[in-house]
């Protein structure tokens, strides 16, 4: 089932403001709680589909990944289709802090306990032309902050594992109750309890672990897709970081890229010009035989259809621009000297431009055509 656009899951238009966004979601969020709305299957999806589209939408960085790249561009970012899997309850009430102040819903018991959330990891992926046309799977090693086997926790005795404390002031308006987050276990509600040897403060070591990323076909170079779950792991139970991959697109011997469209310099000899030929054209998968008509000219743009690049947020691929150069021998012998002196005379060596034959701001328009 394809996923839905996270505009009009908050029924928002492209256009909209954060302040626009974050009341769609605060209206969504209250008519699906789920402790507004127990054992409903349905009304947790809407809940957690709405939290997703938050997450995205909420953030100028992977609001510009989404507007540009779709789904793809913020895969994993948080729901389901993710690389890493998706957004689990926690992940969501996290949330709650900057949309209902803090406190979640009365009542609920959510609000309070900090819930704490690994670092970011991030690496960066070279991937070659091949691969960006077809997709690829990549196992890669990442060195990661994990709980140490072993390590316990105890409920923390200040704050009596809520991860606030409350103090009552008196002033002349009377008594003044404020909660701010605990001092001791910095809101985690925990302390450690047994740390095994070799593990950090928090009860942590570091880690080599291989991760499998699926990496879609079209990718673009800067571009940063997101495997949930895989960066640090947070002490106290927390939920983990994630793995930052930026694309970086290894350059090709013979071909540019320009978007979906890849670039061929061609060059021709004079005679190959003059009569005709055919000759082999170098793509992605291996190489095509084209033919060249009798009489063309330097600058001329062959297009290859279908022989580009996929890309992320759209059906097809794009072309194959094959630009024609003649060239022009450095040195010739004596008898071919003679040749050229005696063409120079021919009317048939003269130049003489024809509407079909386009000047340079013609080629232009069709190579981005």
């Amino acid at each position: 089932m394809s996923k839905r656009d996270y505009y009009d899951i908050l029924g928002v238009s492209k256009s909209a403001e954060n302040k626009a966004i974050k009341k769609a979601y605060r209206k969504i969020a209250i008519k699906y709680h789920p402790d507004k709305n127990p054992d409903n299957k349905q009304a947790e999806d809407m809940f957690k589909e709405a939290a997703e589209a938050y997450e995205v939408l909420s953030n100028t960085e992977k609001r510009q990944q989404y507007d540009q790249f779709g789904h793809a561009g913020v895969r994993g970012a948080a729901g389901g289709g993710g690389f890493g899997g998706g957004m689990n309850m926690d992940d969501i009430f996290s949330q709650f802090g900057d949309i209902f102040g803090g406190g979640g819903f009365g009542g609920s018991g959510r609000g309070g306990r900090r819930v704490i959330k690994g670092t970011n990891l991030r690496i960066r992926l070279t991937l070659n032309l091949k691969e960006i046309l077809e997709g690829v799977d990549k196992k890669i090693k990442v060195n990661r902050l994990v709980n140490a086997e072993g390590v316990s926790y105890d409920t923390c005795s200040t704050c009596q594992g809520t991860g606030q404390v409350t103090r009552i002031s008196n002033t002349i308006l009377g008594q003044m109750q404020t909660a701010s987050t605990c001092h001791i276990c910095s809101g985690a509600g925990k302390s450690i309890k047994d740390r095994p040897s070799g593990s950090d403060s928090n009860g942590m070591i570091k880690e080599q672990e291989t991760v499998k990323i699926t990496i879609p076909a079209g990718v673009e170079d800067d571009m940063q897709l997101k495997v949930s779950g895989k960066g640090n792991a947070a002490p106290f139970d927390g939920i983990n970081g994630d793995l930052l991959v930026l694309i970086a697109v290894e350059e090709h011997e013979t071909l540019t890229r320009d978007g979906k469209n890849l670039h061929y310099d061609h060059y021709i000899s004079f005679p190959d010009a003059a009569l005709g030929a055919s000759t082999n054209i170098p793509t992605i998968t291996g190489k095509v035989k084209i033919k060249l008509e009798s009489g063309i000219q330097s600058g001329k743009i062959l297009r290859l259809k279908n022989q580009g690049l996929p890309s992320v947020n759209s059906y097809g691929k794009g072309d194959l621009l094959v630009h024609i150069n003649i060239w022009t021998p450095q040195k010739i012998s004596s008898k071919e000297k003679k040749f050229f002196e005696e063409a120079q005379s021919s009317k048939n060596f003269e130049p003489q431009p024809t509407k079909n034959d386009k000047s340079f701001f013609d080629r232009v328009k069709e190579m981005f055509g």
